[in-house]
């Protein structure tokens, strides 16, 4: 990987970019409101769920194959892709989440002069925008994808620092517990065959529901 990738990689997938992922928890909030996570052990528990039942599953598979569309100018697969993933967020909060960060991530490849993924001011996806990104950037696939998942992975484990809540060692802990479950998931990711694909999650889905109507909330997903 050259060293211009490497360090536009890095730029993109830090969560010191400014399109918002901080604000959001993906439902885990809803999860430590309702007990199913309470300490390190429950959250390592629930993120590698999270990551191998649903982000696996479903969105890294979109994200690679959003990957491998741009590369060979499919654009009919890549607004393909990207309204099947758009239909997939399957409640109001998710479906913002996606649409707000894609946005953001959108505008600032604009305005950097990078490329501009929604010229006609259509929504986009989050990975959407994102894999617009590392085509015109000329970053790697396989290290877009762990970037990306890495990316996930974070921000989970920071919502259990800040709202479990862990200690910043404990939080370091869990990610490098997880590291082999992230490759593990890239792999699955990159070879799950289209009639295998699910976003079924349902019991993610009630406490994304939840949480639009839960009382002192942090996060906006």
């Amino acid at each position: 990987m050259k060293a211009a990738a490497l360090l536009h990689l890095l730029q993109f997938a830090s969560p010191a970019l400014p399109i918002g992922g901080y604000s959001y928890s993906q439902g885990l909030e809803a999860a430590l409101e309702q007990g199913l996570v309470t300490d390190a052990a429950s959250a390592q528990d629930w993120i590698a769920r999270h990551l191998h039942e649903v982000v696996a599953q479903w969105d890294a598979p979109l994200f690679w194959r959003m990957l491998q569309a741009r590369a060979v100018r499919d654009d009919a697969a890549t607004a393909y892709l990207g309204e099947c993933y758009l239909a997939s967020r399957d409640t109001f909060e998710l479906r913002a989440e996606t649409v707000q960060m894609g946005y953001s991530l959108a505008r600032l490849l604009a305005e950097l002069g990078v490329a501009d993924p929604a010229p006609d001011g259509a929504e986009i996806s989050l990975p959407a925008a994102f894999a617009c990104a590392v085509d015109a950037l000329g970053i790697p696939h396989e290290e877009a994808l762990l970037a990306m998942l890495f990316s996930w992975l974070e921000n989970q484990v920071l919502v259990c620092v800040k709202s479990v809540p862990l200690g910043q060692v404990a939080g370091q802990r869990l990610l490098l517990a997880l590291g082999p479950e992230l490759e593990r998931a890239a792999v699955h990711a990159r070879g799950v065959a289209d009639d295998a694909l699910s976003n079924w999650s349902p019991g993610l889905s009630m406490l994304s529901m939840r949480h639009e109507v839960q009382h002192g909330r942090l996060y906006r997903s």
